[in-house]
């Protein structure tokens, strides 16, 4: 049961779905990926002939320092690996634990040759199996 924020005209206060039903209208909010939310229009729009006269040009000097990201203002916003590891878990997996610098040595990718390595080192070759997903608390009373 879904309660109403005001009421409808008809006096409506509740909204009783299935939770299917729930999950489609809820869904259907969801924007499409890589999809623009911001639209503009007249002279800010992408294409427009006054843009350059509104919009204000972006002045960079030639020795502008580059970013923690590791790119400057003109170029991709493309992180490392190693960055993105950092910046989201909090792991710095180019500094030892004594404080050093690590390097990648190899990749291995080769699942025979993977298999052999784990079993050698004593290891399970096989990831643990997943929990099963937990229910989904809405909120709501069906």
């Amino acid at each position: 049961m879904l309660r109403l924020k005001s009421p409808y005209r008809d006096g409506t206060t509740h909204i009783v779905m299935e939770p299917q039903e729930f999950m489609q209208r809820l869904a259907a909010l969801v924007p499409r990926p890589r999809l623009h939310l911001i639209r503009f229009h007249g002279v800010l729009a992408p294409n427009a002939k006054l843009r350059a006269a509104v919009v204000p040009a972006v002045v960079q000097p030639a020795s502008e320092p580059a970013h923690e990201h590791g790119h400057t203002h003109g170029q991709a916003a493309r992180m490392r690996w190693a960055q993105l590891l950092k910046r989201v878990f909090h792991i710095d997996v180019e500094r030892c634990a004594c404080g050093g610098q690590l390097k990648i040595l190899a990749a291995i990718e080769e699942p025979v040759v993977l298999v052999r390595i784990l079993t050698r080192l004593g290891l399970p070759v096989r990831a643990p199996p997943r929990a099963p997903a937990r229910e989904l608390s809405l909120g709501f009373a069906a």
